[in-house]
C-alpha cells in the first residue's frame, strides 16, 4: 500500500513514472513475491512512458478551424416573410442544437431589412412633417412574429443547454465512479484474470460515457490515466496476458493508422478532419502496445494526421484567399457604383441606362461570395450606401421632372383651350398660321406624365383636326368651282380666237375683259398658261383696234396740218417743235426705264416690277413712233 500512497502523492508529476522504482512488500491480505515472471521495474517504466505518450497525444491534437456558415448564402436576397418562414421551418424540422448558426444568419438578415425599412419610414415622416416633429415608430407585425419565434428558439436552446449540462455533470460523476472502481481494483483479492476482465469492463464503460464539463476534462483525464498506470504497475499480469493485450491494442492502433491514411486521400477535407478527431479519441482510449512498436506506430499515425491537418489548413487558406479576391472584386463594384453616382443624367433615357448598369452590377455582386469576416460587413455597407445614393439622386431627378411635367401639362391644357377656340373659325389663312404656331408651342412645352400624355394630346389633336378637316372640305368645294371656272375661261378663249378683227372696238374688248374677270379663279397650276393664251388673243384684238385708231388719228392730224399751213408757217413750225421735243422726252423716258430694269431684277418681287416697266417702255416706244410719224408728215407737206 506504500506504493499506491506514493503514486497518488506524485500524480501531477508525469516524469516521476520514469524514475519510479516500485517497492513491493508484504501486506496483511496478500503476499506478492517478485520472480522472473513478475512484471519488472523496466516493464512498469515502459507502461508509464506509454501512459505519458497517451497524455501527450491529447496536447498534440490540431485545433479545429471554424467553418464559414453556409446559411448566409441561403438567406441572401430573402424578404422578411421568407426569413420568418425559414426560421419557423428550422424550429419545426431541425434539432435545436444544430441550428444556431442558421438562426443567427436569419436574425442578421431580418434586422438588416427591418432597419432599412424603418429608416425609410423615418425619413419619409420627417420629410412630410419637418425635422422638429416627434416621430413614433410604427409597430411591425413581422418583427413581433420574429421575436416570438426567436423566443421559442431561445427557450428550446436554454432547455437543451440545461439538459446537456446536467448530462455532462452526470457523465462526470459516472467517470469519477469508474475512477473509484479502478482504485478498488488495486489490492483486490480477486484472481488476475477476473481483475483484468473487470479492468477492461471499466475501460469500455469509460469510453461509452459522453462528454463532461470542459473545466474538468484535463484533471479527469490525468486522474484516469494515473489510475490506469497504477493498475498496470500494481497487478501482476503474466507476460502472456500482457502480450495478448498489447497485440489487441496493436491491431486497433494499426487500424486507426490505416483509417487516418485513408482520410488523407478523402475529397471532403472538412469531414475528413472531423473524422480524424474521432480517430484521435479512439487512439487515446486504446491501451499501450509493445514498447518497441510504440514510437513507430505513433509516428505513422502522427504522419497521417499531419497530412489531413495540412490539407484542412490549406483548404481554409484557399477559402481565405478566395475571400480576399472577393473583397477586391466587391470593392471594384463599389467604385463602379460610386462613379455612376457622380455622373450627370439629364434625361429619362440616360437614367434608365444608368439604372440598368446598376442592376447589372447588383446582379454581379450576388454572384460573388463572402469577403473576409472583418471586411464583409464594411464592404457591403459601402456598396449599399452607394446604391442608396444613386437611387436618392434618381428620386430627386424624377421629383424635379414631375414638377416640370405638371407645368408642361398646364401649358398644354392652355394650348388645347386656344386650339378649341379656333377650331370653328372660317378665317382659313390666319387660323392655319395660328394653329401651326400653337403646334410649335406644343413641341417646346416639354413632356407630361404618361397618365395624362395621351389624353391631352388627343384633345389638342382633335381641335386641330376639326379645323383642318373643315378647311379641307371648304377648299374641296372651291376646287370644284375652280374647275368649272377653268372650263368657262377656256370657252371664252375659244370665243376670242374666233372673234374677227375687222370692226372690233375698244368696247367689244372691254366686254371680253369684263366677262373674264367675272368668271373668277381657276386652279393655280393652269393660271399662268391660261392667262397667256387669253392675253395673246386679247392683244391680237388690241393690235387691230390700235392700227385702225392710228390711221384715223393720222387722218385727223393731216387735216389739222393742212389747216395750220393755211394759217401760216409759224404755227406749223411751232407744232413741229412741240412734237420734236416730245420725241426727245420719250427717248429719255425709255432710256431711264430700261436702266431701271437692271436694278429691279436684283430686288424682291422683281418679276412684277419688270413686267410693269416693260409695259411702260412699250407704250413709250409706240407713242414715239406715232410722234415721229407726225413730224415726218409735217416735213413732207412743206
Amino acid at each position: 500500500m506504500l506504493f499506491c500512497a506514493l503514486f497518488f502523492e506524485k500524480s501531477k508529476k508525469k516524469s516521476i513514472f520514469a524514475r519510479f522504482i516500485p517497492v513491493w512488500r508484504e501486506t496483511s491480505k496478500d503476499k506478492i513475491m517478485v520472480t522472473e515472471k513478475s512484471i519488472t521495474n523496466a516493464t512498469i517504466a515502459e507502461q508509464v512512458v506509454e501512459a505519458e505518450t497517451m497524455v501527450n497525444e491529447v496536447v498534440e491534437q490540431p485545433v479545429e478551424v471554424e467553418e464559414t456558415p453556409a446559411e448566409e448564402d441561403v438567406v441572401a436576397g430573402c424578404t422578411k416573410e421568407q426569413l420568418l418562414d425559414r426560421l419557423a421551418c428550422l424550429l419545426e424540422e431541425e434539432q435545436v442544437q444544430n441550428i444556431r448558426q442558421d438562426v443567427e444568419a436569419v436574425k442578421v438578415a431580418f434586422y438588416k431589412i427591418y432597419r432599412a425599412e424603418a429608416d425609410v419610414r423615418r425619413r419619409a415622416f420627417f420629410e412630410e412633417h419637418g425635422e422638429g416633429a416627434e416621430y413614433k415608430p410604427e409597430s411591425d407585425a413581422s418583427e413581433q412574429r420574429f421575436k416570438e419565434l426567436y423566443k421559442i428558439y431561445r427557450e428550446r436552446r436554454d432547455a437543451y443547454t440545461a439538459v446537456t449540462e446536467r448530462a455532462k455533470e452526470e457523465n462526470l460523476q459516472a467517470k469519477l465512479a469508474i475512477i473509484e472502481e479502478l482504485k478498488a481494483l488495486v489490492g483486490g483479492e480477486e484472481t488476475l484474470n477476473a481483475t483484468f476482465a473487470k479492468f477492461h469492463e471499466l475501460q469500455a464503460a469509460w469510453r461509452a460515457i459522453g462528454q463532461v464539463p470542459q473545466a474538468n476534462v484535463k484533471d479527469l483525464w490525468e486522474t484516469y490515466n494515473l489510475h490506469v498506470e497504477c493498475f498496470y504497475d500494481y497487478v501482476k499480469i503474466n507476460k502472456e496476458l500482457r502480450d495478448l493485450d498489447w497485440k489487441r491494442n496493436l491491431e486497433t492502433k494499426t487500424s486507426l493508422c490505416e483509417q487516418a491514411e485513408a482520410l488523407a486521400e478523402a475529397q471532403a477535407v472538412v469531414e475528413a478532419f472531423h473524422k480524424l478527431q474521432k480517430l484521435h479519441d479512439e487512439w487515446r482510449e486504446t491501451g499501450p502496445v509493445a514498447p518497441e512498436m510504440k514510437e513507430e506506430l505513433w509516428a505513422r499515425f502522427k504522419a497521417a494526421s499531419a497530412v489531413v491537418n495540412r490539407r484542412h489548413q490549406e483548404y481554409f487558406e484557399a477559402i481565405k484567399a478566395e475571400q480576399v479576391s472577393n473583397f477586391e472584386r466587391k470593392s471594384a463594384l463599389c467604385e463602379r457604383i460610386e462613379a455612376l453616382v457622380q455622373e450627370e443624367h439629364s434625361t429619362i433615357k440616360a437614367w434608365n441606362k444608368a439604372s440598368q448598369q446598376l442592376l447589372d452590377t447588383q446582379a454581379e455582386w450576388r454572384t460573388i461570395g463572402f469577403a473576409p469576416k472583418r471586411e464583409n460587413t464594411r464592404v457591403y455597407d459601402r456598396f449599399r450606401k452607394a446604391c442608396n445614393a444613386f437611387f436618392e439622386r434618381k428620386r430627386s431627378f424624377y421629383a424635379t421632372m414631375k414638377e416640370g411635367m405638371n407645368e408642361a401639362l398646364h401649358i398644354k391644357e392652355s394650348l388645347c383651350e386656344r386650339a378649341e377656340a379656333l377650331q370653328n373659325s372660317e378665317d382659313w389663312n390666319a387660323t392655319t398660321e395660328a394653329l401651326l404656331a400653337l403646334q410649335a408651342e406644343w413641341k417646346s412645352a416639354g413632356q407630361v406624365s404618361r397618365r395624362h400624355a395621351d389624353e391631352v394630346w388627343k384633345r389638342f389633336r382633335k381641335a386641330c383636326d376639326t379645323f383642318f378637316e373643315r378647311k379641307a372640305e371648304h377648299f374641296a368645294s372651291i376646287d370644284k368651282e375652280y374647275v368649272e371656272n377653268l372650263e368657262r375661261k377656256r370657252a371664252l378663249i375659244e370665243e376670242l380666237k374666233s372673234a374677227p378683227t375687222e370692226g372690233c372696238t375698244y368696247e367689244i374688248i372691254k366686254e371680253y375683259q369684263r366677262r373674264w374677270s367675272e368668271i373668277g379663279f381657276v386652279p393655280i397650276k393652269h393660271k399662268e398658261r391660261l392667262y397667256a393664251e387669253y392675253k395673246a388673243q386679247l392683244d391680237r384684238l388690241f393690235v387691230a383696234v390700235r392700227g385702225a385708231g392710228r390711221e384715223q388719228a393720222m387722218g385727223r392730224f393731216k387735216e389739222r396740218v393742212s389747216t395750220m399751213r393755211s394759217s401760216g408757217d409759224k404755227r406749223l413750225r411751232s407744232e413741229r417743235e412741240r412734237l420734236y421735243n416730245r420725241v426727245r422726252q420719250l427717248e429719255q423716258e425709255i432710256a431711264t426705264l430700261e436702266n431701271n430694269i437692271g436694278f429691279f431684277s436684283k430686288s424682291k418681287g422683281a418679276e412684277a416690277l419688270i413686267a410693269d416697266v416693260q409695259q411702260k417702255i412699250e407704250r413709250a416706244k409706240r407713242e414715239r413712233e406715232e410722234v415721229v410719224a407726225k413730224v415726218q408728215l409735217i416735213d413732207s407737206e412743206q
